[in-house]
């Protein structure tokens, strides 16, 4: 890695950083609308995260280097950790008085759109400081789909979309030029954040809280302005339904849905991928509904719509939840621990192993058990109507071994500092899928990370970070051959 691609990437994050420092202003005028003393915080950060990024960008002027699979990965790393860091300026100076961990806890959070908390007092905070949180989430998640959609892809470490399974040809792309496809991603994004939130206006709830949670719902990121997240809506099912579609919406393929709506690619709802999503979201919901029915006693209506918002929360990442599913009993709690590993689609907002990895894994050990007992059968390994190139299938299982790799150890580390098993083993997981509560009493549906030890809360971090990148995009990075010339 020479320094022209150090000094550029250093460059474009400083960029981005300039234009974070302009998106706190927001915040700050909402709270100086609701003449909130807090709105000095922002406006103070503003100009402290854009002075350091003006002075940074200025300095690291220069010629662009080439191109190269290097430079992606470095660029991608600095662009994340320069959005965790900015973001966390207005938690670290506001009101909350909120700890240097604590600040960059909640900004790791919202930008990797984890939806985990340390703040109490969530229905008093400042509306700025709400809004901050929500805003993070909902950058957080546009970034999320340009990382999946045409990044990862490129970079080769096992995104899949689009540009990355459909014919070379070029007339065959959803896009031949980046700028048509950004601003379609951009105008989808936004619409389906203002229909959300216009359906949970319509729905009963506050025009504030609907921005928010329709930033943070589309996003699948979690953050709600109540510190009991939805239970504050647990008596109205309209507002439920509409967190489950948007939730749903959140989790698809953004490639496919801007093929759908720009250029009414119908065929493009067959991907292989949003049907075994859908299944096994619905397989989970409708399960427990009659779970709870029938040992609970709930009626069914209730309990499907409940078991629906939760378990779409759960398998999409958002990490909302209506009620306290730890006391719905043993099934429910081990099918919650069963869903926090699935996911979306890739190229949406969501984290998690995703439904096109389990896809492709089912192809390799079914192609294996064949080849036990064919063992000179050539066996293709396909994604729907496609051939699943060498490098996609190797990118796959090393990104699964990867993933329950660090699981184990952050299950450990986190042990090591003090917490209790079910505390270790779920907050590692829940950081690394980025679904946001885990399970027990300490950082389940209605608990929050705030007692975890500062120790634990940077390894949470860093966890979510690595779920958030893919895991392979960080690593690689600390591998030496990377910073070899």
């Amino acid at each position: 890695m020479n320094r022209s691609a150090i000094r550029a990437a250093t460059h474009v994050a400083a960029v981005f950083a300039l234009y974070l420092s302009a998106a706190m202003l927001i915040p700050a005028a909402v709270d100086l609308y609701y003449d909130n003393p807090d709105w000095e915080a922002f406006a103070l950060s503003a100009l402290f995260v854009g002075g350091i990024a003006m002075a940074i960008m200025l300095a690291t002027q220069g010629r662009a280097p080439q191109a190269s699979t290097r430079f992606g990965f470095l660029l991608v790393n600095m662009l994340w950790l320069t959005m965790a860091l900015a973001g966390a300026v207005p938690f670290a100076v506001s009101s909350l008085d909120m700890s240097l961990t604590d600040a960059i806890f909640e900004s790791v959070s919202g930008v990797t759109t984890t939806g985990s908390t340390v703040i109490n007092g969530l229905d008093k905070a400042p509306p700025g400081l709400l809004l901050w949180r929500s805003l993070l989430s909902f950058m957080g998640g546009l970034g999320v789909i340009v990382l999946g959609l045409f990044l990862l892809p490129f970079l080769n470490i096992g995104g899949v979309s689009y540009f990355k399974i459909e014919s070379s040809d070029i007339e065959d792309r959803p896009f031949e030029r980046f700028q048509t496809f950004t601003i379609s991603l951009i105008g989808i994004y936004t619409a389906l954040v203002f229909a959300c939130a216009v359906s949970y206006t319509a729905a009963g709830m506050d025009g504030f809280h609907a921005i928010n949670h329709a930033m943070s719902t589309v996003a699948t990121g979690g953050f709600s302005t109540h510190d009991t997240s939805f239970l504050q809506y647990a008596n109205r099912p309209a507002v439920l339904w509409v967190g489950s579609v948007f939730m749903f919406i959140g989790a698809l393929p953004f490639s496919i849905m801007i093929l759908f709506a720009v250029r009414g690619r119908f065929d493009v709802l067959r991907d292989p991928q949003i049907r075994v999503f859908a299944g096994y979201s619905v397989v989970f919901a409708v399960a427990v509904a009659v779970y709870l029915t029938v040992k609970a006693g709930m009626p069914f209506g209730l309990a499907l719509t409940h078991s629906t918002f939760n378990f779409l929360s759960i398998i999409t990442t958002a990490g909302f939840a209506s009620d306290d599913y730890t006391l719905w009993g043993p099934f429910a709690v081990g099918c919650v621990f069963v869903a926090t590993f699935l996911g979306g689609c890739s190229g949406s907002t969501t984290g998690g192993i995703k439904a096109y990895r389990f896809l492709i894994l089912l192809e390799l050990v079914v192609n294996g058990l064949r080849r036990l007992i064919y063992p000179h059968t050539v066996l293709p390994v396909r994604y729907g109507d496609r051939t699943i190139n060498d490098d996609m299938q190797r990118a796959v299982v090393l990104f699964v071994a990867s993933f329950f790799m660090l699981w184990v150890i952050f299950t450990l580390l986190l042990s090591a500092t003090g917490l209790d098993f079910v505390t270790a083993l779920t907050g590692a997981l829940t950081s690394l899928t980025n679904v946001g509560p885990g399970l027990g009493p300490v950082i389940g549906p209605v608990g929050n990370f705030s007692s975890l030890p500062d120790i634990a809360k940077w390894l949470c971090a860093i966890a979510m970070l690595l779920g958030r990148l893919e895991i392979l995009a960080v690593l690689v990075v600390f591998s030496p051959a990377f910073w070899r010339r």
